[in-house]
């Protein structure tokens, strides 16, 4: 069998054309970290070996990547546009995702700040929860520029919907949650941040779906984010009261977190929530 040489060459070119965009992106992503933040990341982690800061830099840095992927999928319109296509969108994921780190602050985390819990305090709870922002902001600006038709107005639009349907989710997690979310957070409780950091990628997931895809019109795609965003802030609330009454049976899941700050069952309930939010993501 013979190899097309001339395919494979313009295969492999293409390929680390786009492997050598991606590491500019992540340099990128570093510098605007350390331009909009009080610390600096690599002093934090590498000097001060802050492991609360090294949990939200890994959910900041696989969210670049995510959006990254996001913005390569549709049809090819030639290497160049590509590139460029590519990097753009990829440069407003990243803004985004350093707009959601401010709006965490202000808008989930309304009593304490972040950055004191996470650099001061190397609280791993907090990181757990801003890696979990910065994944969902990465999924849904992914999949508001995949496909074709839409734009940067459109990607602005579902940004701020889909932040806005964090902090809706947020309200309503805390509302369901017997303890006191903040205030164990707070504290110091990695189970109870690692669980609701995993909610939010859940949900996150679910409006990446309601968003992907091509964009046909404000009027049909603003009614399906809409109709998808209820199906989800319904659904998984119910699966995590189902998980806490069929799955740990004879066991308090509540009381696993937030008494004992269990992390196992922090885990537990981030990856079954994850789970079940991929599957209806498929199904919807």
């Amino acid at each position: 069998m013979s190899v097309d040489w001339s395919a494979f060459l313009t295969t492999a070119g293409t390929a680390l054309a786009f492997v050598a965009l991606y590491g500019v992106l992540v340099l990128l992503a570093k510098w605007m970290n350390d331009l909009l933040t009080p610390y600096n990341l690599t002093a934090e982690l590498f000097k001060q070996d802050n492991p609360a800061l090294g949990i939200s830099a890994a959910g900041y840095f696989l969210a670049t990547a995510i959006v990254f992927v996001g913005a390569t999928l549709g049809p090819s319109r030639g290497l160049w546009v590509d590139l460029g296509a590519v990097a753009g969108y990829s440069v407003l994921g990243i803004v985004f995702l350093n707009i959601s780190r401010y709006l965490l602050d202000k808008l989930i985390f309304t009593k304490f700040a972040t950055v004191k819990e996470i650099v001061e305090d190397r609280n791993c709870g907090v990181g757990a929860v801003r890696a979990g922002v910065y994944i969902a902001t990465g999924l849904i600006a992914a999949g508001s520029v995949s496909g074709q038709g839409g734009g940067v107005v459109t990607a602005i639009a579902f940004f701020v919907l889909g932040q806005l349907c964090l902090v809706l989710f947020a309200r309503l997690y805390d509302l369901i949650t017997p303890y006191k979310l903040q205030d164990e957070i707070e504290a110091g409780n990695v189970a109870a941040g690692v669980a609701f950091g995993g909610t939010l990628i859940a949900i996150g997931i679910i409006l990446a779906d309601a968003v992907s895809g091509d964009f046909t019109g404000w009027g049909q795609s603003l009614l399906w984010f809409a109709e998808v965003a209820v199906i989800g802030m319904v659904i998984l609330p119910i699966v995590r009261i189902l998980m806490d009454k069929l799955v740990i049976i004879g066991e308090d899941l509540n009381q696993e977190i937030a008494k004992d700050q269990n992390l196992a069952a922090g885990f537990l309930e981030m990856s079954v929530a994850v789970s079940f939010a991929s599957v209806i993501a498929v199904l919807i």
